[in-house]
């Protein structure tokens, strides 16, 4: 795995030859060996299609190609890391909350209507999402980032787990999501809990979830 943990805010990634790694620009912290960092405009392996998608919603995130041989150190803003390893599997992520991922994973841009039908592209205006999440896949390492750690909640068939749109950080699977509301009369008067939008994801995958409901 080409991701170490220095501590819950670092990480350090091994560059060799012939392999790229991609990461969010700004994200370098320091590193080791003889390493080159240039500028990605195409969104990683997923290509032009992918940048268009994000610059038309204006949600692009620049990243940076990592070549070399040596090492280096990743962290930004102080986030919490996590790191997801997939298996020939797929991750879908914010797109600003990828730190660094490995060469070797497809990425791509999917529209939130595709797989949450109009709730989904409600989800992205309510919660402040967006209305395109990043798609991963393939075999590699993620990184991403987070507030106050990450944990993460299995997802099986019949028993669909509900989370806090804002404490939403990614899942992983054949997993469908949907934007319920669990407003009342309570919430009408300002008595209710404060939950009035729940996230709910059902099927059979993970669903990773910070210990916070502050966006980065």
């Amino acid at each position: 795995m080409p991701f170490t943990r220095i501590n819950n805010k670092m990480i350090e990634a091994r560059v060799v030859p012939g392999q790229r790694l991609f990461s969010q620009r700004g994200a370098m912290l320091a590193y080791t060996g003889e390493v080159r960092f240039t500028p990605n405009i195409t969104g990683g392996q997923g290509g032009v299609m992918s940048m268009i998608g994000r610059r038309v919603a204006n949600e692009d995130t620049p990243l940076m190609t990592v070549e070399g041989q040596g090492s280096v150190m990743f962290g930004h803003g102080g986030h919490h890391v996590h790191v997801i390893d997939l298996n020939g599997d797929t991750l879908y992520v914010e797109a600003d909350r990828l730190l660094a991922f490995e060469g070797t994973l497809q990425q791509s841009t999917m529209f939130m209507g595709s797989q949450g039908g109009v709730m989904g592209m409600v989800r992205g205006q309510v919660t402040g999402q967006g209305l395109f999440t990043t798609k991963l896949e393939g075999h590699g390492a993620v990184a991403v980032m987070a507030h106050g750690g990450v944990f993460e909640l299995p997802i099986t068939p019949h028993q669909p787990v509900h989370v806090d749109p804002q404490a939403y950080v990614a899942h992983r699977g054949q997993v469908q999501n949907k934007l319920s509301t669990a407003l009342g009369w309570r919430d009408m008067i300002g008595r209710g809990s404060g939950e009035a939008f729940q996230l709910e994801l059902s099927g059979n995958g993970t669903v990773f979830v910070q210990a916070s409901e502050e966006k980065l």
